[in-house]
């Protein structure tokens, strides 16, 4: 098994389900007593905030390069949004990320759809990383059109997801813009903030694929933690 190191804390409650949800599955696959070897690496959420994603390279290049000098031999960034650097990160140290986005375009390249709902922060809705990689995977994305309801999302991720905090009203808000997305005619949707499957799920909608990327990208981790070759 291979010893995986997360860098978490962006933010803490989703870091959580991380932990939680790759130890499970280590142990259903190997039983007995086995667990992950994790080494966590927890940011402080709010220095991220304070600097702004867009400038915080060097804060995650850092987390990075201390999980590397623990001898893990894989990385996984514990958010969507992280993933702006992942691909400048991934020249700089030497051992493979494991890349949420890329693990989630397989995975709806998998159901035979090309045409997502895309919520996540407001970085990652409105900035190209995503959608450029998802497009690389011939995957057409939409995304809320109205400023204020972009915001709003981020407000509900920042400071209530983000502090685990779960309002119903909120989640009947994340419903409506699913399903505004689907009119415009997305296939699915991706829960492409690993605090929102945290709000809503897959049991919110009818025949309609939700993809939590949570839980996909765990299910690349565990693919990485437990390959033999």
């Amino acid at each position: 098994m291979r010893k995986i190191g997360l860098v978490g804390g962006i933010s803490w409650t989703s870091t959580i389900d991380y932990y939680r949800y790759i130890n499970e599955g280590v142990n259903q696959a190997l039983g007995g007593l086995q667990s992950a070897e994790i080494v966590l690496n927890s940011l402080n959420f709010a220095d991220i905030q304070d600097k702004g994603w867009e400038n915080s390279f060097d804060l995650l290049l850092d987390a990075c390069i201390e999980l590397e000098k623990s001898n893990v031999e894989g990385i996984a960034l514990c958010a969507n949004t992280a993933h702006l650097f992942a691909g400048e990160i991934q020249e700089i140290i030497n051992i493979p990320i494991v890349d949420i986005i890329t693990a989630t375009a397989k995975e709806i390249n998998s159901m035979k759809i090309n045409k997502i709902g895309l919520l996540g922060t407001k970085f990652t809705m409105e900035m190209d990383f995503y959608r450029r990689k998802l497009n690389e995977y011939q995957i057409e994305v939409f995304t809320p059109e109205k400023p204020s309801e972009i915001d709003h999302i981020q407000y509900v991720v920042k400071e209530e997801l983000g502090k685990g905090i779960i309002k119903e009203n909120s989640k009947k808000e994340f419903i409506k813009f699913s399903n505004d997305l689907i009119q415009k005619g997305a296939q699915g949707i991706v829960l492409g903030c690993t605090e929102i499957p945290l709000l809503i799920n897959e049991n919110d909608f009818d025949s309609i694929p939700v993809f939590d990327t949570t839980k996909i990208h765990v299910q690349a981790i565990l693919d990485f933690i437990l390959d033999e070759n």
